[in-house]
């Protein structure tokens, strides 16, 4: 199968500047996630006050991104992990991870499901791009942050372009 012009480009590049490193590629490769190309920007977003105030839960939704396999569903074993797995340590370090889960779900970007003593037993994650809609529509994003990430869905794929 012939490789588009592109991936010959960059592997020219790659060959001429790196020729002796190993590239992370994600291909073929085990333990690696699918997430959005526009992730630097949700990120970005939950780690505003705008959204979140002081209280960043940033790491915790890339922790649980990085759990998915599929399905958009993450069985939650362990909180203390997921918590570690997050940034947090010591005494406070579950306390602080499941605040953190509790402003994802508010925002919409996880949905939870508490099972006995456990308020995250299971976690969907929602699509993203419904939910930075619904924050641009009810005004919880700025307008430069939502044409950023617009225009990188765009460029990536991640959405279409109305008319």
């Amino acid at each position: 199968m012939a490789k588009h012009p592109s991936t010959e480009k960059r592997e020219l590049i790659k060959a001429e500047y790196w020729p002796k490193e190993e590239a992370w590629t994600g291909m073929n490769e085990l333990g690696w996630f699918k997430a959005p190309r526009t992730l630097p920007h949700l990120l970005n977003a939950l780690a505003s006050k705008h959204l979140s105030g002081n209280k960043d839960p940033s790491s915790v939704y890339l922790e649980l991104l990085s759990r998915h396999v599929d399905s958009g569903l993450i069985e939650m074993v362990s909180e203390a992990d997921h918590a570690y797995g997050s940034g947090y340590s010591g005494p406070r370090a579950i306390r602080t991870w499941q605040e953190r889960m509790k402003i994802l779900d508010t925002l919409g970007f996880i949905k939870s499901k508490k099972i006995g003593n456990q308020q995250y037993r299971f976690v969907l994650l929602v699509h993203p791009t419904k939910i930075v809609e619904k924050l641009q529509k009810n005004s919880k994003v700025p307008r430069e942050w939502f044409e950023a990430y617009r225009a990188r869905a765009l460029e990536t794929k991640e959405i279409k372009a109305t008319k």
